[in-house]
Parts: C-alpha cells; structure tokens; sequence
C-alpha cells in the first residue's frame, strides 16, 4: 500500500487515479445520504474532501465513530469535484480508522483559538492551519541554511552542547551537574566543589558555538554550526526563549566587509527559497497573520542593504523627532525601539550598523585602531530589529590578552582559544543568526513561543 501524500495529490492527481492516503480528519458532516470528510496531512495547508456514500464497506459505523481529530486511511478514486476552490476530489472504496478522537475531549474542534491557549496544548497544536503552516516554513528555511553554506562549500560541524566556557561572558548560563542536591560537596570556603563533578569543574549548556567554530574555521577556513543553544534569561517577552537555534557561520581570511556580505547574501537567498517553496503558507501568513508579509519579504531580497557606523546610528537617534523610552547617547547599547526605528522608519530597509563601542562588545571582537570601537556588525530588520549579530574576532595574540584582562574573564580557561593566535592566526570573522527570530520575521508570528515546537521559557518546560 503506497500512501501519497495530499499536497501531491492535489498538485499533480488526475480523474479516475487510484490513490491512498493518510490523515487526521479536520471535519466531517453528512449531506443527502453521503458524509463528506476534510482530511489534512500536514504536507501542505489544504485538505483534500473525500465522499463516503453508503456502498462504502462499515459505511454507518464509520460515519458514527469517525470525527474530528480521527486519523484514517482512505483508499479510493479521484474524481472531478463539483466544490468551489477545489479541482478534485477522492471518492473512497475503503476507509480505516486508526485512532478516534472523543468529540467532547478533543480540544481542536473547528473554531478560533488563541495562540496562548494552543501553547497549552503544544502536542497538539502543529494540526492547526498556523502552526502547521510555521513548521514547515521554519522545515524550508532550515533547508535552506543548509543549502546556502553547502552551495559555497562550508564545512557543517558540530560544537558541544556541553562546555566549560562562557562564550558571551554574559553569566546567564545553566549548569550541566550530576551532583546530588541532598548531599553536595564542599570546599574549606562552604563553596560547592565542582572539582567532584562529572567533568571535574563546573560545566554548563552552551550559549553559542562560536568559539569552536573558530577552531574548526582555522583547519577549513569556512565552516558553519546549527543547533540549539541556551540562555538561562529571566526575560518573559515575545521574543526571547531559554532554548533556542542558532546558525553561526565563521571564515577564515576574511574581514568584517566580507561578514557583512556573506550575511546579507544568506538573508536573501533563505528568504527566497521560503517564498518559491513555501508559497501557499506564506499567502497564509500574509492574509491571516500580518498583511505586510510577502511586502516585507520582498523588500529583503529585492533591496541591497543599508550599511552605517554605529557613531552616524547615534547621530540619527540624536536627530529623531520622537521620545525614546531608553536615552540616547554614544557607549550605550542600542535597543530594539532604536533599532526598529532605524530599519522601518528612517531606511525602510534592512540595515547593517559596525563598529560598536568595545565596552558594549564581548572580548572576542578586533580591536579598531582609535581604540574605542570594535570590528562588530549588526543587521537590523524592520519590525523585529537585530537579526543577525557578527564581528570579524581579534586575531592578535597581544591585543587578545590585553581584552581578556580588562574584562576579568580568567585566561586559564581560553588556554586554547589563546592557542590559535600563536599558531597560524590569520584574520577571521562570523556572524549568530536566531533561527527563530528569522522564522518569526518571516511568517509575521507575534510570538517567538509560536515558531518552536515545544518552547522552553521562564517556569515552563512542559511536553
């Protein structure tokens, strides 16, 4: 028994085929002595109808026990349909029920429900029109990361999940231990002794792999990861997660002119490919989600990007005829209200801002020559603002050590990182991408909890 799947069916079945296929049943109903089911797949945002008339083998025990949320199995053949909006559709000789779905219990009956109620219920949301609709927008795009680095002959590699290092020196780390909580030991300070520990110091769940990418990078120049990375933030906002993807390409022999490129490029071609494969979802998005966006896809892949310093993005929040919430002046970290203004209002573009001071920058970053600022760059998006984070690294061994002493991070613990300045260093650079902050700009999704499967926030780890 071959089952096909139902947005195959769709495109490409012809009148009189013979088909099988595979599904959870949206609705059902009876008219004039037949029952009509609407059964989905997942593969595409349309279900397929299927007509059940009497001569159907269990036909009046079928029509009592099948509803919605049932999964079946129909066998049966295409025909013509008379419906609006359909081409065909599949009139069944034989249906299965797998799984019944109680009527009274199943909570996706057919009506509206919110998103935050379908968070509640994250094992069964991805059969909805949105949420299915998200998954294989963020299936395409993830495709598409892959395809954009393989097409220019990056290495994939795959950093720990388990590291001793802080990468942002940012602090807001979980600890990975297999120490009992009842009996933890201790030193002569009363601190706890990570020295008994598994790996036999304190060890944590990574918040990037960029600093093994950059060890990989010096073997074959370019190199990518993606995979999950964690910050143990206490931010409850619609766009921050405790578990999260990240894509971070990292090149051997290159500048920040040359990240700036690459990222702008990756973000056009992702956009792209989701747009050519993804047509029907994106539609979607735009009629029922946010009517800006295929405009704003548009808008990324047709547009080249705008590019300034961080010191003229100052000048320009300084100029603005408006009250930010956060003060603006020069050495301050700019937040999303001064980036979104930046890319919707003043460029109405994408905008790729360098040259951060070095105070608001993390150790890693180079150095520029007036001292004060770092080889940094962000892209900043319309509606969303940051996107992507880079920085071409410090590759200078002396200027590395001077940076990772004024910032106080112990340099017994970058041993190795200190290793690749004194053995083959060359100029290097790469760039962080949230994978669900792009899902999130693509599709128009309120919520970044809306475009993970299962997400892991603040007090919440369900499913």
């Amino acid at each position: 028994m071959e089952i096909r799947r139902i947005a195959e069916v769709l495109k490409q079945g012809q009148p009189e085929e013979t088909v099988t296929i595979a599904g959870w049943v949206r609705t059902k109903r009876e008219l004039k002595g037949f029952a009509f089911m609407e059964v989905n797949d997942g593969s595409c945002m349309a279900n397929l109808q299927v007509v059940l008339d009497p001569q159907v083998p269990d036909y009046d025990t079928l029509v009592q026990t099948i509803n919605t949320g049932a999964s079946v199995v129909v066998k049966g053949n295409l025909v013509p349909s008379p419906g609006k909006g359909q081409r065909i559709e599949l009139k069944a000789t034989t249906v299965t029920l797998y799984g019944e779905a109680d009527p009274q219990t199943y909570p996706l009956q057919k009506k509206r429900h919110s998103f935050e109620f379908l968070r509640t219920i994250a094992h069964l949301r991805s059969r909805t029109n949105t949420l299915g609709a998200v998954m294989r927008v963020r299936n395409a795009c993830a495709n598409a990361i892959h395809r954009f680095f393989q097409e220019r002959g990056f290495l994939w590699v795959h950093t720990p999940i388990i590291t001793a290092s802080d990468c942002e020196g940012a602090g807001e780390l979980f600890t990975v231990t297999s120490l009992d909580f009842n009996k933890l030991p201790r030193n002569k300070q009363q601190e706890i002794d990570f020295s008994q520990d598994f790996f036999g110091k304190r060890a944590y769940l990574t918040v990037s792999g960029q600093l093994e990418a950059e060890i990989m990078a010096l073997a074959f120049q370019n190199v990518y990861t993606f995979g999950p990375t964690f910050r143990a933030e206490n931010s409850n906002t619609s766009r921050h997660l405790a578990e999260f993807w990240m894509v971070e390409p990292e090149m051997a022999f290159c500048d920040l002119n040359g990240d700036q490129d690459l990222a702008e490029a990756f973000l056009k071609y992702i956009f792209k490919f989701v747009l050519d494969h993804c047509q029907e979802d994106m539609e979607f998005f735009n009629q029922r989600i946010d009517n800006t966006v295929l405009e704003t896809a548009e808008n990324i892949i047709n547009n080249e990007f705008g590019r300034i310093t961080y010191t003229e993005a100052i000048a320009l929040l300084e100029k603005a005829d408006r009250q930010f919430e956060y003060p603006v002046e020069w050495g301050v970290d700019l937040q999303s209200e001064h980036e979104r203004y930046l890319a919707e209002e003043l460029f109405k573009k994408p905008l790729i801002v360098s040259n951060y001071p070095k105070d608001i920058k993390a150790f890693y970053m180079r150095l520029n020559d007036d001292d004060k600022t770092v080889a940094a760059m962000d892209v900043l998006a319309p509606k969303i603002g940051e996107i992507i984070g880079g920085s071409q690294r410090e590759e200078r061994l002396d200027v590395l050590e001077n940076r990772i002493a004024q910032m106080g991070l112990p340099p017994e613990d970058l041993w190795w990182y200190l290793d690749l300045r004194r053995f083959g260093t060359v100029p290097h650079a790469g760039f962080g991408l949230g994978f669900e902050r792009v899902v999130q700009f693509m599709t128009g999704m309120g919520n970044i909890r809306d475009v993970i499967p299962f997400p892991r926030t603040p007090l919440s780890a369900e499913f």
